[in-house]
């Protein structure tokens, strides 16, 4: 190994390490048999017990899981129709009306739906939340589904409207099943922006809903105690869980294919 693989080597393993140690920290922390976080006491599962009995906290969990799957499943139906009409028609304009809600700063898109709904009069609450988080999820369900729609093979489709199949039939008997994958792996990247979500969720909730994310971070404000420790890594592991499925189900994706 020469001078430069091991200073390229090195700088990956510097950035990975920057990258992945304060998560380590958080998950090892979580069993810390202390109330205070400055040293280690002693290995304990008291915090995820107490986790478990914490009624806001399961109430806050109960209202990100609604809202995520709310939102994943509009927005797959929508995103999928998304992702077809790009891949049919090349119209420029298209991939930027869809596109756009991912390309906006989440603090952007937060201010602009909650003047959105201060002036169609919505009380905001978690029906302003599952609606923002359906708005920011339909680009990334269309960009998956696009990646899927571009590897099909598309003969098959044009053999089944050449056996006198309807557009629609061929859509729902031979398109949607080659792509299932790819819709199945954007539900699942939606439903994981959307429990995971905080800038957008933070701004067009109102005083009374409250998310697991938000309630994370109401905790922070306080103290960083191995309860919020014990729900940070139960969120962390149930969004490695999803991505992982997510790319297993399409892997292009992440590769950018």
């Amino acid at each position: 190994m020469n001078r430069r693989s091991r200073l390229m080597w090195s700088a990956a393993i510097a950035g990975y390490v920057f990258l992945y140690a304060p998560l380590l920290i958080v998950v090892a922390y979580s069993f810390n048999d202390s109330r205070m976080n400055a040293q280690w006491v002693g290995f304990t599962f008291d915090w995820y017990r107490k986790l478990f009995q914490n009624d806001e906290m399961l109430t806050a969990a109960w209202n990100s899981l609604v809202i995520g799957l709310t939102a994943s499943a509009v927005s797959t139906v929508l995103g999928t129709m998304a992702g077809y009409a790009m891949y049919r028609h090349r119209l420029r304009v298209l991939p930027v009306l869809v596109v756009a809600p991912i390309a906006i700063p989440e603090i952007l898109m937060g201010v602009s739906l909650l003047i959105f709904f201060v002036a169609i009069n919505l009380t905001l609450g978690l029906i302003s939340i599952a609606l923002a988080h359906i708005a920011f999820c339909i680009g990334f369900v269309a960009i998956v589904v696009r990646a899927r729609l571009a590897g099909m093979d598309e003969s098959l489709v044009e053999a089944a409207r050449d056996l006198g199949a309807t557009p629609w039939r061929a859509f729902r008997l031979v398109t949607l099943p080659l792509i299932m994958p790819g819709v199945i792996a954007g539900a699942l990247m939606a439903f994981t922006l959307s429990i995971d979500d905080f800038v957008i969720t933070y701004f067009t909730a109102g005083a009374g809903a409250m998310t697991l994310p938000l309630k994370i971070y109401t905790m922070v404000k306080i103290s960083v105690t191995p309860e919020v420790n014990a729900v940070s890594t139960l969120l962390m592991l149930l969004t490695l869980a999803l991505i992982i499925i997510a790319s297993r189900l399409s892997p292009g994706v992440l590769r950018g294919k």
